[in-house]
């Protein structure tokens, strides 16, 4: 087993074992937390498999949308400090099947598997892939959206047109993270105010 491998199943582990305390856990405050390192490792799987583009998108979406509006979801209608799930029988065994469902139809999706075909040359052509470091530059905005890959789509295999790069991106993430902090600070401030109209 090489590191490569090594290191796809201590993700992949960790992965697992995150999702499952999402599953378990009964304080939805600590249930997020356990699903930002599900959808960070998720990422991580996708990074090692190559799909730099989903992993990358996996962060973006999921990690700084989706789980922020739980997050917020959490903050804005918490009655009290403390909040906790519980969970009948019969949730826990519509929740199993579910699963089991969704494991089965993974399997037999699986290149290789049962009745999918393994993936064709063009797919992996290396021509037509960007790695990491060209996604990084992408992101950065100091490289074009479209790599300049030769494609065998267009007409005398002609080079996908260049778009101008996207300028100042990284700023412009850094200025939404500050978004976001004053966005918390003012949930904050008016969960305090609400309690207070309620005690008085």
């Amino acid at each position: 087993m090489d590191q490569r491998t090594l290191l796809f199943w201590i993700i992949a582990l960790f992965t697992g074992l995150s999702a499952i305390a999402v599953l378990v856990s009964q304080n939805i405050v600590r249930s997020a937390v356990w699903l930002l390192f599900t959808l960070g490792g998720t990422a991580g799987v996708f990074f090692l498999l190559g799909a730099d583009f989903v992993a990358a998108t996996q962060l973006i979406i999921y990690v700084g949308g989706i789980l922020v509006l739980v997050v917020f979801g959490v903050m804005l209608t918490a009655q009290g400090p403390f909040i906790t799930m519980k969970v009948g029988a019969a949730e826990w065994v519509i929740a199993c099947t579910v699963g089991l469902l969704l494991l089965g139809a993974l399997t037999v999706s699986l290149p290789g598997g049962f009745i999918s075909e393994p993936p064709s040359a063009q797919m992996t052509d290396p021509a037509r892939s960007m790695n990491s470091a060209a996604l990084g530059e992408v992101f950065l905005g100091v490289d074009s959206v479209i790599p300049r890959a030769k494609l065998t789509g267009l007409p005398g295999g002609s080079k996908a047109p260049d778009r101008t790069p996207v300028a100042y991106l990284l700023p412009f993430e850094i200025v939404s993270v500050h978004l976001l902090v004053v966005l918390i600070g003012a949930a904050y401030l008016a969960r305090a105010k609400r309690r207070r109209g309620v005690l008085s």
